[in-house]
C-alpha cells in the first residue's frame, strides 16, 4: 500500500506563485508514475504534471506548461508542484496519484491512472 499526503495550498492573487507537496509512504519503487491532478467544482478532473521516478521525466498539461514545474526528491519520498503566475481559473483542489507503470505507460497514463490518491489541498487563486 501507499499513502500520499498533500500540503501547501492556500489562497494567493492571481500572478502569485506556491509549491505543493506530496509525501509518499509505503512501498515506492523506482517504477512509480506520479502525477498531480486537479478538480474544480462541477468540472472534470484534469491531469496537471506527471514524473516518473525512475529517470524523473516529466510531462504537463498544456493549461500548466511553462508556468508549472514538478519535481522530485527521491531521499524525501515527496514530489512537488511549483505553481507560477497562477490564474483565477488554476483554482481547484490539487492532490496527488501514484501507480506502478512502466516509463512508456507512464508516459501514455501519467493523466488518467489513479491507484493511489491522496485526499487533496485547496488551492484559491483570486482575480
Amino acid at each position: 500500500q501507499v499513502q500520499l499526503v498533500e500540503s501547501g495550498g492556500g489562497s494567493v492573487p492571481a500572478g502569485g506563485s506556491l509549491r505543493l507537496s506530496c509525501a509518499a509512504s509505503g512501498y515506492i519503487y523506482s517504477t512509480f508514475c506520479i502525477s498531480w491532478f486537479r478538480q474544480a467544482p462541477g468540472q472534470e478532473r484534469e491531469g496537471v504534471a506527471g514524473i516518473y521516478r525512475g529517470d524523473g521525466s516529466t510531462w504537463y498539461a498544456d493549461s500548466v506548461k511553462g508556468r508549472f514545474t514538478i519535481s522530485l526528491d527521491n531521499a524525501q519520498n515527496t514530489v512537488y508542484l511549483q505553481m507560477t503566475s497562477l490564474k483565477s481559473e488554476d483554482t481547484a483542489l490539487y492532490y496527488c496519484a501514484a501507480e506502478t507503470l512502466s516509463w512508456d505507460w507512464c508516459r501514455s497514463q501519467w493523466a488518467s491512472m489513479n491507484r493511489f490518491r491522496g485526499q487533496g489541498t485547496q488551492v484559491t487563486v483570486s482575480s
